[in-house]
């Protein structure tokens, strides 16, 4: 495997694991959560450098349905990060309380808690949408196609992430009906790590699924 795929995976693994932890804030605590977040500020930054050249071919070639689907997607996680990074710094009592910036609080927090939930959905669909070079690196590995029990688990696990997303409101924090997120503090975290562990392979599944299908629309699209 070449270096600077390994580096780009490295990045985009530590992201998906800051993004877990950033969720459980009731878990860390505030200033744990405000470094964790810098943190993925950070690799944001690393992880747009590393794949600059996708933007220099955003205007060339072809622009398939799958193709849209992906670009609206990604502009839509990176526009989400920014409000994040915004909402985060103008809230932060820790790590950037030195610069000093002020406005509204509680504008911020409702960017900051829409953008915490709609970030962690559209990441989960991000991953979907290369799975298939994950799936392709493990066949290349293992010089074996995904067995069926494989695919079980898939579904198992986008099963019981359905019933999380649900047990875990998200449809109220995604849609503001709720200005504050209710943290259950006693609640173990490996339980807190597997909902949403499951939710994020719901979604990355409904993206992985739905690129599939857009291409084999495509395809008997062409006469």
């Amino acid at each position: 495997m070449k270096p600077n795929i390994i580096v780009k995976l490295s990045v985009d693994a530590l992201m998906l694991i800051l993004l877990l932890a950033l969720m459980g804030y009731h878990l860390w605590g505030e200033v744990a959560h405000e470094w964790i977040g810098a943190g993925m500020f950070l690799l944001f930054l690393l992880h747009h450098g590393l794949n600059a050249n996708w933007y220099g071919a955003l205007f060339k070639g072809k622009h398939s349905p799958q193709r849209i689907f992906q670009t609206v997607l990604d502009f839509l996680l990176c526009l989400d990060m920014l409000a994040l990074m915004v909402s985060g710094v103008m809230m932060s009592r820790h790590v950037f309380a030195f610069l000093g910036l002020h406005g509204s609080m509680a504008l911020a927090r409702q960017l900051h808690l829409a953008g915490s939930y709609w970030g962690f959905v559209l990441m989960s669909m991000h991953l979907g949408l290369h799975w298939s070079m994950v799936l392709g690196m493990v066949r290349k590995l293992t010089k074996r196609k995904m067995p069926t029990a494989l695919r079980a688990l898939a579904a198992g696990i986008s099963l019981y992430g359905i019933w999380a997303f649900l047990r875990r409101d998200f449809v109220t924090y995604l849609f503001l009906k709720t200005h504050f997120v209710f943290f259950d503090f006693s609640e173990p975290a490996l339980l807190f790590i597997l909902d949403y562990l499951a939710i994020m392979g719901l979604f990355a599944a409904l993206a992985y699924y739905g690129q599939k299908l857009l291409r084999t629309h495509k395809k008997e699209a062409v006469p």
